[in-house]
C-alpha cells in the first residue's frame, strides 16, 4: 500500500495489449536498535499492470492517490553502459483504490473500486478493524 509518485504511463504493445506503468512509495516507521528512536523511512516500488486493469490505473489514478496493489515480483537484469543492471518490480494482479490522495474529474475525491468490482463495497471486501491493545490468547487463532 503506498501513494503513487507520479502519474501511471498508458502505452500500448505492438499486438495492441495496455499496458500501464507506475511507481509507489511507500512510507514506514521502525524502530533505530542503536539509539531506541522511531525512524521514517520511504521505499520505492516500480508497479506494471496489463490489460483492462491497466486501463483502469490509468484512468482513476494520478500523482498522490493511494492504493493497495496485489500481485507478484519479476526480477529482470540487463546491461547498460557496459554496467550490468537489475531492478525487481509488482507485476499487478489487482489494485484497489483507496481514496486518499488526487482528485477525480468531477471534483471529489476519487477511490473505492478494484479490478472488476464496483466502488460500492461488497460481501467479499475484507474490513480490517483495529484490535485492541492487550494480550492475544493463542488458543483464539484458528490455524
Amino acid at each position: 500500500m503506498g501513494n503513487l509518485t507520479r502519474d501511471p504511463e498508458l502505452r500500448s504493445t505492438p499486438g495492441g495489449q495496455s499496458v500501464c506503468s507506475f511507481s509507489l512509495a511507500l512510507n514506514r516507521s521502525y524502530k533505530d536498535n542503536s539509539s531506541g528512536e522511531w525512524k521514517e523511512a520511504t521505499d520505492f516500488v516500480d508497479v506494471t499492470a496489463w490489460a483492462g486493469l491497466a486501463e483502469r490505473v490509468a484512468q482513476y489514478c494520478q500523482k498522490g492517490k493511494q492504493v493497495l496493489v496485489s500481485g507478484r515480483l519479476q526480477s529482470s537484469s540487463w546491461e547498460q553502459d557496459g554496467a550490468k543492471r537489475s531492478k525487481v518490480e509488482v507485476v499487478a494482479n489487482d489494485v484497489t483504490f483507496l481514496g486518499g490522495g488526487g482528485q477525480s474529474e468531477d471534483g471529489g475525491a476519487g477511490g473505492g473500486a478494484s479490478q472488476a468490482r464496483s466502488s460500492k463495497p461488497t460481501d467479499e471486501d475484507v474490513v480490517i478493524n483495529d484490535v485492541p491493545d492487550g494480550e492475544i490468547d493463542l488458543s483464539e487463532i484458528p490455524f
